[in-house]
């Protein structure tokens, strides 16, 4: 990496001001209203699509808000300069995390129909596998360590985005200082949160499979999801005066990068787990893929593995790829669409077992979680400005230049 002269920036011009994105929080909460509340009416006649419907499109937005938070920690603990201009971002996505505790409700609800498997008492008591993971396995050991989740990511979230918001009035560089040390026993809590949520949340749909790679499987598909996320945010904020002028194709291209490099991870976790397990030949450890290569799932699969890497991975390889915003806004879209179905295709086997079947609940939950996500992420837009400005380390990221 190189550098070329460092950019005078006007803070005024980092508001949110007129820019569209400033509408989010209307238009967001218009549609999370109508989606949930037509979920709530068609939920009324089939509680059992209701609950699944909500779940998938639950994790799915919360995959975006965990890798947010671990963009932010990353790039304290590592010192980053360059990602400076898009670390609000991040932040205000980050930020939503806190309000996935009410979000959640639904699920405490419907947890006799999303862990039937384990949390039915009938079932509990004749299955001897459930019985032999009952310690681990029973619900108020799974709802405190829900809360300890929830509390962990509302906390630290919390106060990495108040402590950077702050720093633009106060320009105090110990603000730094103290999120930097911060970031590092962040980053264990992350770890240990998010692969204990995953398997709680997703695994344990299916009591009598286990994977020891399950919980950096979801976390590569986070991380994914946030790079492809910063990207379609960025390139929105393009026409945004302030913005436009300082965030060029040169951070393009080092997002592009890591969304690329995650591709892969992703995959090289998708197929080590794979290929484990059918190695070992374990019946109740084959009973997981067992149930994605029967009917139309096995297209899902075929599909999701072409498109979650096969296709990205060359369409991304090339760094003229990365360098032209509008291949990498095509790029972007198309993983944030197939980390969907990843997360569509860890969940709704469990309910529809011989094949893949879009309901309308599907939609309008996904509109609901969406608008209403979108509507808190325009809502923090608008309340601090849209870059950190006096963060010491943003004269590098104005500076930042990638040698190709």
């Amino acid at each position: 990496m190189g550098a070329h002269g460092v950019q005078k920036i006007d803070e005024k011009e980092f508001d949110i001001g007129s820019h569209w994105i400033g509408k989010l929080p209307l238009v967001g909460l218009v549609l999370g209203i109508l989606g949930l509340g037509a979920s709530i009416a068609l939920g009324l006649g089939d509680k059992e699509q209701f609950f699944f419907s909500y779940h998938v499109s639950y994790m799915y937005f919360l995959s975006i808000a965990l890798g947010a938070f671990f963009f932010v920690i990353v790039q304290f603990a590592a010192k980053a300069g360059w990602s400076v201009l898009l670390r609000r971002i991040a932040e205000n996505l980050a930020g939503i995390l806190p309000f996935f505790i009410l979000l959640g409700i639904p699920l405490v609800l419907g947890s006799h129909t999303l862990f039937h498997h384990w949390a039915d008492e009938t079932v509990r008591e004749t299955d001897p596998f459930i019985v032999h993971k009952a310690p681990y396995l029973n619900e108020p050991f799974f709802y405190i360590r829900m809360a300890f989740y929830f509390v962990v990511w509302a906390v630290l979230s919390s106060i990495f985005r108040k402590k950077s918001v702050s720093q633009d009035t106060s320009g105090d560089r110990k603000t730094t200082r103290f999120l930097q040390n911060l970031s590092y026993p962040s980053i264990f809590l992350f770890a240990l949160t998010i692969t204990f949520a995953s398997v709680d949340w997703i695994m344990s749909m299916d009591p009598h499979w286990y994977s020891t790679m399950f919980g950096v499987y979801y976390f590569s598909g986070s991380l994914v999801a946030i790079y492809a996320s910063l990207i379609i945010v960025a390139m929105a904020l393009q026409s945004h005066t302030g913005f436009g002028k300082v965030f060029n194709v040169e951070h393009f291209h080092d997002v592009g990068k890591l969304m690329f490099a995650q591709t892969a991870f992703w995959a090289y976790i998708a197929f080590s787990q794979f290929f484990l397990i059918w190695y070992a030949n374990i019946p109740e450890e084959t009973l997981f893929f067992k149930h994605r290569i029967e009917g139309s799932w096995m297209g899902v699969s075929v599909a999701l593995a072409i498109g979650h890497f096969v296709i990205p991975f060359i369409f991304l390889l090339p760094s003229q790829m990365k360098r032209n915003k509008a291949v990498l806004l095509v790029g972007a879209v198309w993983m944030l669409l197939v980390h969907f179905l990843d997360i569509y295709w860890l969940i709704m086997p469990v309910h529809q077992h011989h094949g893949m079947h879009i309901t309308v609940l599907d939609v309008t939950t996904f509109v609901g979680l969406g608008g209403l996500f979108l509507a808190i992420f325009g809502w923090y837009m608008k309340q601090a400005k849209i870059v950190p400005t006096k963060d010491p380390r943003l004269a590098e990221s104005l500076a930042f230049e990638n040698i190709v």
